[in-house]
């Protein structure tokens, strides 16, 4: 066998198909993180990390490279074992002892898959399986392969797959074993907008099949479509809650309003109405105003502007995306350093 220099680390070890949340665990956390620290040494790669997740949630994991994303996978995935702290992954806890019985019920994809290029996707899949000693395998290649799209080419060699193809093998591979938790680290990196479209469906299919997945991305765009809630990491970590619960905390509410031409006495339109707590003139006959309730304070200034003789072109609640969150976390951090 020729394996790719991509490595071929997974941990996954029995099953395939529809993974659903079982009674006894409905409510309970599929992962439970409590001060977790990891170094090497003298380098910090994450520390006094805490977090939930519960069963069938899609949570992403955030962070410059360097953040300690992948070393956490790395730790809950079983492969290093942390400096301190503790976990619980599938409902037992993160130990040495533990390690076999905890990839039982886990699969993790790296950012490289790791597949042999000169065995046909049918063929990897059966070495994986039978590596991790799993028994009814081609039932659970076929339903690994259903699941992903890849049925039809089962007996392609993986050297001739395209890069978006082969992250579904990979995926594939990963769901061999029925997992409980999937950890997916950078999915959909080098992929273009339609391979990295597909990758977005098949983990939409798996969340809505309960498999509760870990997602590590720099497509902040990504996070944002796929994920429950996020947790953004630089070392220790920063926040972590529903991407609009992370906008509400970090920036105002504000209304953009655009005229057709500046107004004359902007001062005058805005100031001492209701739910209006101040504005700003953007320039080009644009000016944000800082409101309490976008909607309540919405007809007062469509009012004002009225009676104003402005014309109106636009009055709308200005909209932070997830990449607003991470710049103005990440971004002001990184920009302390270089001071």
């Amino acid at each position: 066998m020729h394996p790719t220099d991509e490595g071929t680390e997974v941990a996954n070890t029995q099953g395939a198909g529809g993974s659903k949340i079982s009674p006894g665990k409905a409510g309970a956390p599929a992962l439970a993180v409590e001060h977790l620290t990891k170094r090497f040494g003298d380098r910090v790669a994450y520390s006094d990390v805490s977090f939930e997740i519960g069963y069938g949630e899609v949570f992403g994991f955030l962070g410059p490279n360097g953040a300690g994303k992948t070393t956490t996978v790395r730790t809950l995935g079983t492969l290093i074992a942390p400096t301190s702290g503790s976990a619980m992954v599938a409902g037992m806890r993160l130990s040495a002892a533990n390690g076999p019985a905890i990839r039982q019920k886990i699969s993790i994809m790296p950012e490289s898959p790791g597949l042999y290029l000169r065995l046909t996707v049918e063929e990897n899949l059966e070495c994986f399986a039978g590596l991790y000693g799993l028994g009814g395998t081609k039932a659970r290649i076929h339903e690994a392969l259903e699941a992903v799209n890849l049925l039809e080419r089962a007996k392609d060699l993986c050297g001739a797959l395209s890069k978006g193809l082969r992250q579904r093998v990979a995926l594939a591979r990963a769901l061999l074993n029925d997992p409980e938790v999937l950890f997916l680290d950078e999915p959909t990196s080098g992929l273009d907008p339609v391979a990295a479209r597909e990758v977005h469906e098949l983990i939409t299919g798996m969340r809505e099949r309960g498999v509760t997945i870990f997602l590590t991305t720099h497509r902040l765009e990504e996070a944002e479509r796929l994920c429950d809630r996020v947790a953004i990491l630089n070392t220790t970590l920063r926040m972590i809650g529903r991407p609009d619960e992370l906008r509400k905390e970090l920036f105002a509410r504000t209304l953009d309003v655009r005229t057709k031409v500046p107004l004359a006495d902007p001062g005058a339109v805005f100031s001492g109405l209701p739910g209006v707590e101040g504005w700003s003139d953007s320039g080009a006959a644009m000016y944000r105003l800082e409101v309490s309730d976008p909607e309540a304070a919405a007809p007062g200034v469509a009012r004002a502007l009225v009676r104003a003789e402005a014309d109106v072109v636009s009055i709308a609640e200005s909209r932070h995306t997830l990449e607003d969150v991470y710049l103005q976390l990440v971004g002001e951090e990184e920009r302390a350093e270089r001071k």
